[in-house]
């Protein structure tokens, strides 16, 4: 559950930039080492460093530290709480416009074609 309308600024943060983008999708297919990560980008790796500390604070990600290599994968249901979020409002949008397409065949009903 969304602890603060703050974490969720936090998510959408993390979720505007391609290039973290770009990365929660890698992670999804599983756990990937920074170098891994900053594989397909053409930026120096303290950029990759950055955009993987704001994926970490924004929650959807965790990261562990093995030896020298630091390995991050996505954390269980964080994705799941921006899909609520959307989900709820697409609850109030398809209300309000079926009730505006029942509003507008009341208002047509008996009108001339």
């Amino acid at each position: 559950m969304i602890e603060s309308q703050a974490d969720l600024d936090r998510m959408f943060h993390a979720l505007s930039d391609r290039s973290r983008r770009g990365m929660i999708d890698r992670l999804g297919r599983g756990p990937a080492s920074v170098t891994e990560l900053a594989a397909p980008l053409a930026v120096a790796l303290p950029t990759v460093m950055k955009h993987l500390q704001v994926l970490e604070e924004s929650g959807l990600v965790l990261s562990e530290k093995s030896g020298r290599v630091r390995t991050y994968r996505l954390q269980q249901d964080a994705l799941a709480t921006v899909e609520r979020w959307v989900e709820q409002r697409k609850v109030r949008w398809t209300t309000a416009f079926d009730r505006l397409d029942q509003f507008l065949a009341d208002e047509t009903e008996g009108l001339p074609e």
